[in-house]
């Protein structure tokens, strides 16, 4: 099983620069690849950070505008994934901290902002509840400070490995997992003064033992 994995992830990697090779011979092709391979992802990731459903389309274009101009760079020193992360991570720290603090006031965080809590197994009035919950989860994420916010969206919500998040913000794995239990921390504590019970979100107030 293991040696089944790592052949994959080799295989990934492959892929991955080989899409970039084909970009940066001209391959318009390759480009709606990636495209087509990540952009919920960075489309989600943005909607964490800001907030806000429009912004984070405009900051989705943006940033793969980013990556067409500069996928021929991309070495294949780190899987594709990691590396679009870095670069959406970063233009989003870059554009919201010239249009708006990252930690949005209470009051001013909207709807879309909220964690997807939704299942489909459930009836309306189940689905309208964690809906609800989602919204209020989503307010609360959006008051932890930054570094606090950004490891829990991309552990919890992206659901990178502890690695992948500390090559994502350039720092090592250990303050990885620091920011990650600090955050989750803070984020039950939000909820509690709130009185609300989060059911279904052990995995943003529970440091796991595994080593990812």
């Amino acid at each position: 099983m293991k040696a089944a994995m790592i052949a994959a992830a080799i295989g990934g990697h492959d892929l991955d620069f080989e899409l970039a090779q084909r970009h940066g011979r001209g391959d318009l092709g390759a480009f709606d690849e990636v495209y087509a391979r990540y952009a919920a992802m960075v489309y989600n990731l943005a909607l964490r950070l800001s907030g806000d459903g429009d912004e984070a389309a405009d900051l989705t274009q943006e940033i793969f505008l980013r990556v067409f101009r500069h996928l021929d760079s991309f070495s294949g020193r780190s899987a594709l994934k990691t590396w679009i992360f870095r670069v959406a991570l970063n233009h989003c720290r870059e554009r919201l901290s010239r249009f708006r603090p990252l930690t949005l006031p209470i009051g001013e965080e909207t709807e879309e902002a909220g964690v997807a809590l939704a299942d489909p197994g459930r009836g309306p009035e189940e689905q309208a509840v964690a809906a609800d919950l989602g919204r209020q989860v989503g307010r609360a994420l959006a008051l932890l400070p930054a570094p606090f916010r950004e490891a829990v969206v991309l552990r919890d919500l992206q659901g990178l490995s502890y690695q992948e998040i500390a090559a994502v913000l350039g720092v090592r794995v250990g303050t990885v997992r620091s920011r990650i239990a600090r955050g989750r921390e803070q984020l039950r504590h939000l909820l509690d003064r709130q009185g609300i019970a989060a059911p279904g979100l052990d995995t943003l107030a529970t440091v796991e033992n595994e080593e990812n």
